[in-house]
């Protein structure tokens, strides 16, 4: 099973590039509990610290896209660390002001915000030139989710450990120096400064012109209310059933979940078309959304949430490769970027839906809404099946492949995307 890992963190440039991609993002996968503890230690309340949170989150989901259409344009040194740059003052400006100052601490939140390199969609368009087989690049997608699962748990135990050793100003400080230090890295590699992206067609909506694409956000907009919602449910359960200590087994156990799931699913290739495996997979992660609605005792409702988890990080995955082969000529990172935003707004909105369906039915119909979710991303897929078997935004695979590897930059790598 390990080989197949193996095989690509051996490859020249590919563990500094995903190393340098996960600091690079340790500023967005800690701001929420970085924001609330600073507020929370300046004497703010949780509702500002989260409404300051909900403003960055906001942001960042609006800047993503943005920045993605600008590294298709221009390059990923050009825009990734500047926007780096930027974004980590944000946060400074921050830190100094404080949130007393509710005015400029907003606004140091959009800025915050909207200027977070779009990493993570810049990684996955440099896989196919630092690989080059497509079985690895999709095997790399899989380390992709998987890593994200192990950053989102380490990181906030990360933030913890500064505050705990200096202070909350220090730890909002360091988690962002550090980000530009793992942007830094990634854009002074030779994959990151040799990527251009293939010419693309002028369009206003970018990559939001393939049907393809569009059907696949659809979907995995209720894939992010589905996480969201089981955040909400868990607490109200956890409530009930022996608090932070549970609510905490619960959450490792979704990561336990999809962190396993990931990593069996990345060790084989699969035969068949992605699109049609996607239905499967998001499939099956609706069903084992469904068995939570019991609500059985602590032990077994850890166990539900881990078995909950495993088919999340392949779902991903998976979806990572259906972007790339959708996504119009030219536009693969912002393409990923409005994959990233889409999740994310999807987790806001099942957040916010969350909260009042457990207030009205309790943990068990805020559990409900998770499987809703999940039969609704696919239904969506189902519907739009004709659509999503089209890769290219209308072309052929055959045609789509071709077409992304004519122009190359230099020798051993392909012209920027399409595995």
């Amino acid at each position: 099973m390990a080989t197949g890992y193996g095989e690509i963190l051996r490859a020249r440039h590919a563990t500094r590039l995903l190393v340098g991609t996960l600091v690079g993002r340790l500023p967005n996968a800690t701001a929420a509990i970085a924001i609330v503890l600073f507020v929370r230690a300046e004497g703010g309340t949780y509702s500002l610290a989260g409404g300051l949170a909900a403003v960055y989150a906001v942001a960042t989901a609006v800047g993503q896209p943005l920045l993605g259409r600008l590294v298709d344009l221009y390059g990923q040194p050009r825009v990734m660390l500047p926007s780096a740059v930027v974004s980590a003052l944000g946060m400074a400006a921050f830190a100094v002001v404080g949130p007393d100052a509710r005015g400029a601490a907003y606004a140091a939140m959009v800025v915050a915000g909207v200027f977070t390199p779009p990493l993570e969609g810049g990684l996955r368009a440099l896989w196919p030139d630092v690989l080059g087989k497509e079985e690895q690049v999709h095997t790399a997608y899989a380390m992709d989710a998987v890593a994200q699962e192990v950053m989102f748990t380490v990181g906030p135990l990360l933030v913890t450990g500064m505050v705990s050793l200096w202070s909350e100003r220090a730890a909002l400080l360091a988690v962002n120096v550090l980000g530009v230090l793992g942007a830094l890295s990634v854009v002074l590699s030779r994959p990151s400064r040799a990527w251009r992206s293939a010419p693309r067609e002028a369009h206003w909506l970018g990559a939001l012109r393939s049907p393809g694409l569009l059907a696949l956000l659809g979907a995995f907009l209720f894939v992010g209310t589905a996480l969201g919602a089981i955040t909400v449910a868990g607490v109200s359960y956890a409530d009930d059933h022996g608090g932070d200590v549970v609510y905490g087994a619960m959450v490792a156990g979704l990561g336990l979940g999809a962190l396993v799931g990931g990593v069996v699913y990345g060790a084989r290739q699969w035969a068949g078309v992605p699109e049609r495996r996607l239905v499967v997979l998001v499939g099956l992660l609706a069903v084992f959304y469904v068995p939570l609605v019991l609500t059985p005792g602590a032990v077994a409702m850890v166990g539900l949430s881990t078995l909950a988890g495993v088919f999340l990080a392949p779902s991903l995955a998976c979806a990572f490769v259906v972007v790339d082969r959708h996504a119009p000529r030219g536009t693969v990172t912002e393409a990923f970027s409005w994959l990233v935003t889409t999740f994310t707004v999807g987790t806001a909105v099942g957040t916010a839906a969350g909260g009042p369906v457990v207030e009205w039915g309790g943990a068990v119909w805020g559990y409900a809404v998770p499987g809703l979710a999940g039969a609704a991303a696919l239904l969506v897929l189902v519907g739009t099946r004709r659509v999503l078997a089209v890769p290219g935004g209308g072309g052929t695979v055959e045609d789509s492949s071709e077409n992304d590897r004519s122009r190359a930059v230099e020798p051993g790598f392909s012209a920027g995307h399409q595995a």
